[in-house]
């Protein structure tokens, strides 16, 4: 097994380092934050005093960060001159694509092999090892980080070269931003259209209107698997972290000329919804802005 280091232990890569640990690596944490440090202490894993010390004497490094700047800042200041030649990078921050390719421009440069590899799923999925994990990177990188990804996730796939992960991450979480919003106006005005929510869903479930939001991750409480609607909205994909990725959406569509209406009136409609306090509810939660309620 291998000893890897590991920056960032927030939501999503607390739960990532831990089932490294369980799998049998020798996992070396860093984070800013006292408490994720101590979770991370509990479940096994050793503690380091900076990143740079995390990604010192290990095999490879893993980070989870919360935007591009933090990603370039970490890896420009302090990983790259801390870790011994032939460590593996591997980013699985979502952060925007220009970035990410720099990021592991740098790192060739410098001889390493480094994948971006953004994760779905959510911090059940990653407190329970079934993250999908969309991977950025030359074939060599690729081989070396899927064993390690695959500890963490139910799938690990090669979506191709430098910044192909964060690519396919965001054009992901823009069909799924849509999608939540559309899922949510039909299920409002099917209630009040009279129609009880439950045959609603038991039609649509089973009809053309079937999606991953309706099905697995249904915005009204009491219908469909149990989701954050059944948890008042909380956990789960928080709608600032939804606005987040569509902004980079935005700015990769942007950069490439793509025509995103739906993407761009999703961006706006998440955008309105965090601003009236709605930033920590779960992003399905914007049913309630949509049906004319309170937010927040």
């Amino acid at each position: 097994m291998a000893r890897i280091g590991f920056v960032g232990l927030g939501n999503m890569g607390g739960g990532m380092a831990l089932n490294l640990v369980k799998a049998g690596h020798e996992v070396v944490a860093f984070d800013l934050a006292e408490p994720a440090l101590a979770r991370a202490r509990d479940g096994g894993c050793a503690i380091a005093e900076s990143a740079a010390e995390a990604a010192a004497k290990v095999d490879a490094v893993v980070t989870m960060l919360p935007a591009g700047k933090h990603v370039a800042s970490v890896y420009g200041e302090q990983i790259f001159g801390a870790v011994k030649p032939g460590t593996l990078l591997i980013d699985c921050s979502t952060i925007d694509v220009a970035t990410a390719r720099a990021v592991i421009a740098q790192a060739a440069e410098r001889g390493f092999e480094m994948v971006d590899a953004p994760v779905s799923g959510g911090i059940a999925a990653a407190n329970g090892g079934t993250l999908t994990f969309m991977v950025g990177g030359t074939d060599a990188a690729f081989a070396r980080a899927e064993p390690i990804l695959a500890r963490m996730g139910k799938a690990v796939i090669h979506a191709g070269d430098a910044g192909a992960g964060q690519a396919a991450k965001i054009c992901n979480n823009m069909i799924l931003g849509s999608q939540m919003i559309a899922t949510c106006e039909a299920l409002a005005m099917a209630v009040r259209l009279g129609l009880d929510p439950r045959k609603f869903y038991d039609i649509a479930s089973k009809a053309s209107g079937q999606s991953w939001s309706l099905t697995s991750y249904c915005p009204l409480p009491g219908v469909g698997p149990e989701s954050p609607a059944d948890r008042g909205y909380e956990g789960g994909f928080a709608a600032a972290l939804m606005l987040k990725d569509l902004k980079l959406a935005m700015q990769a569509a942007q950069g490439v000329d793509a025509a995103v209406p739906m993407g761009s009136a999703a961006e706006a409609l998440y955008q309105s919804f965090v601003n009236a306090g709605g930033g920590h509810r779960d992003f399905s939660a914007i049913i309630a802005m949509l049906d004319g309620r309170q937010p927040g």
